[in-house]
């Protein structure tokens, strides 16, 4: 068969088309909830009032149910003044298109939730319950957590700030415990001249080890440090700016050391699933009576077999006469200092998803957003969480692409 050349007619012209760039929209307008708190052990509150006058001046609504900033010593005055709204009860605070909590969502709130609803909180992945996920996604709702939230530089401003308040409280508390006022064995926390100081041992070198080192060094401690992370135990020192002992986990060692210390620290983190146990129950028998165990990571089961989850109103228990300090979620305890810290993130994060034109424009134009997003109108874009309760994973970036 003959091949027959293109015919192009000489009236034919050809123009070039202009360039078609994606243009921001044009600002928009929220509408944030701020419930009050009810679980267990939780006083922090996302948003202080401060926050809230720059977002309310930034022409957006904010109601909040009364009595939400209690536990951080935030009155509804205070909120009242910084031009938010104050709600008697949890179903007006829900009527919000935005809700921003301190705690996971729980079962009761559930009934409450609005279609296609907006709600920034943290996870909780060991606690959380496939019927609550269930009934998000049912509601269509896009959900950002706390704990997979990322900056512009990769980091998890969150999770790092309630890290540092963790650890910087360690030290605290184990003075706390040590003095005679707690039935304590009546020891100075630190050093003073001619007396050898405190000694120390904290078994993890990421953020909560490295301020739980800080502040135990400044008070005059004697610091020992173990961590399976070479990399870690040099980027603390490095951070620090001096020499510390430290060591990888070696159990004949990590025995040795705890039989003569005042204070051990449990600052190991996870990837995702239960801290695995670093000390048995017969290191802790051969430890000092009176010394004291603060087991930071007792949030996802603790790396001292003898930890046992306790309250911030009953925070000890002892065994072999040793000192046990397990309470879950230790920055609340400093509730009003945790609160300014989340607030520091969310407040900017809320006045950018404005400035975007809502949350599905921030999530296309912030790459670094997405990370957190753990639910995007009504589908699961968290990978552990569909594992972990068999529901059906969904890739985020090709829904927002499929969304364009």
């Amino acid at each position: 068969m003959a091949t027959t050349n293109p015919f192009v007619l000489p009236s034919l012209t050809y123009e070039t088309l202009e360039e078609t760039l994606d243009i921001k929209p044009k600002k928009g307008s929220l509408f944030i909830g701020i419930p009050k708190e009810d679980s267990f052990n939780e006083n922090r509150i996302a948003l202080t009032p401060d926050a809230v006058s720059v977002i309310v001046a930034n022409g957006h609504k904010v109601c909040v149910e009364t009595n939400a900033g209690i536990g951080a010593h935030y009155s509804d005055n205070d909120y009242s003044e910084a031009g938010a709204k104050i709600c008697l009860n949890k179903e007006q605070v829900f009527e919000a298109d935005i809700i921003v909590k301190s705690a996971p969502v729980s079962i009761e709130e559930c009934a409450f939730l609005k279609l296609n609803q907006y709600i920034i909180s943290p996870i909780h992945l060991a606690e959380m319950k496939q019927e609550i996920l269930e009934k998000m996604m049912l509601k269509k709702i896009t959900a950002l957590s706390f704990e997979n939230l990322k900056d512009d530089s990769g980091h998890n401003p969150i999770v790092r700030s309630m890290s540092e308040i963790a650890g910087s409280a360690v030290m605290l508390i184990a003075g706390q415990y040590l003095n005679n006022a707690n039935n304590g064995k009546g020891v100075l926390v630190g050093g003073i001249s001619g007396i050898p100081p405190t000694k120390v041992i904290i078994i993890g070198a990421g953020i909560v080890g490295e301020y739980a080192a800080r502040t135990a060094l400044a008070i005059g401690a004697s610091v020992k440090i173990f961590d399976n992370s070479i990399y870690r135990l040099k980027r603390l020192q490095n951070n620090i700016g001096g020499r510390l002992w430290t060591s990888v986990i070696e159990p004949k060692i990590l025995a040795k050391q705890l039989k003569t210390c005042d204070v051990a620290v449990g600052a190991l983190g996870n990837d995702g699933g239960r801290t695995p146990l670093i000390v048995t129950d017969e290191m802790v028998s051969n430890m000092r009576p009176g010394s004291v165990i603060v087991d930071v990571s007792i949030d996802h089961g603790g790396c001292f077999e003898t930890s046992q989850a306790t309250t911030h109103k009953n925070p000890i228990f002892k065994k072999y006469d040793i000192i046990h300090y397990c309470v879950p979620n230790i920055p609340s305890s400093f509730a009003r200092t945790a609160s300014q810290a989340i607030s520091n993130v969310l407040m900017p994060l809320l006045i950018e998803t404005a400035d975007d034109g809502g949350i599905d424009k921030t999530i296309w134009h912030k790459i670094n957003i997405r990370t957190g997003i753990y639910m995007f109108k009504g589908s699961l874009t968290n990978f552990h969480l569909s594992q972990k309760f068999n529901l059906k994973f969904t890739d985020l970036n090709l829904l927002i692409a499929s969304r364009r």
